[in-house]
């Protein structure tokens, strides 16, 4: 069935990030040997930024490990440990495939064909990059093989170097459009009396 990705965000009440934030890090760290766990990224809101959204990207072997950690004693006493400097719930999201580069908490997804471009932009470097320099690196391998391993460099590439990196770069043309509409259906709900 594939690897699960959730994305779960928490708005802290003011005055309480740094509880907060250390005591999710503890959280994280233990939690990185839970059964099918691959992988944990957190997320910290822009110093200067208003408001206190901490994200938390989890990634699972499968859809049996993901509910078998959210039903877990460990992630209900994380629950109860933080409720005192937390606004709300949990927001929970499912993230599919390349979606989770594009991820804005405050503003809506870009639209698609700009997802593809960036991606495009990404993956075309990256891949010519790899498929030139390893092929003679690794001379004598199977064909297969060496394109297996240019393939894992890729995405090793692309996923903690290149699409964060462009993301960041292009997020005002990739929410450009999506961020005026709300800018001014905001200005309009609060000229309503």
């Amino acid at each position: 069935m594939g690897q699960v990705h959730i994305a779960i965000t928490r708005q802290v009440k003011p005055g309480n990030e740094a509880v907060f934030e250390k005591a999710l890090r503890a959280f994280a760290r233990d939690s990185l040997n839970e059964p099918g766990m691959t992988g944990v990224h957190l997320i910290s809101p822009v110093p200067g930024s208003e408001g206190a959204e901490y994200g938390i990207l989890r990634s699972f072997d499968n859809e049996a490990a993901s509910r078998a950690f959210y039903e877990s004693h460990l992630f209900q006493n994380w629950q109860q440990q933080v409720a005192p400097y937390v606004i709300g719930p949990p927001v929970y999201r499912r993230l599919h495939g390349l979606e989770a580069f594009f991820r804005n908490s405050r503003l809506p997804m870009p639209p698609r064909w700009k997802m593809a471009v960036v991606t495009w932009l990404g993956v075309f470097p990256t891949a010519v990059l790899w498929s030139t320099v390893l092929p003679k690196a690794l001379d004598g391998l199977h064909t297969l093989v060496i394109m297996a391993i240019v393939n894992i460099f890729v995405v090793v590439t692309l996923a903690w170097g290149v699409m964060p990196m462009l993301t960041r770069f292009l997020a005002r043309w990739l929410h450009a459009n999506r961020s005026q509409a709300l800018d001014q259906s905001s200005q309009v709900a609060e000229e309503k009396p």
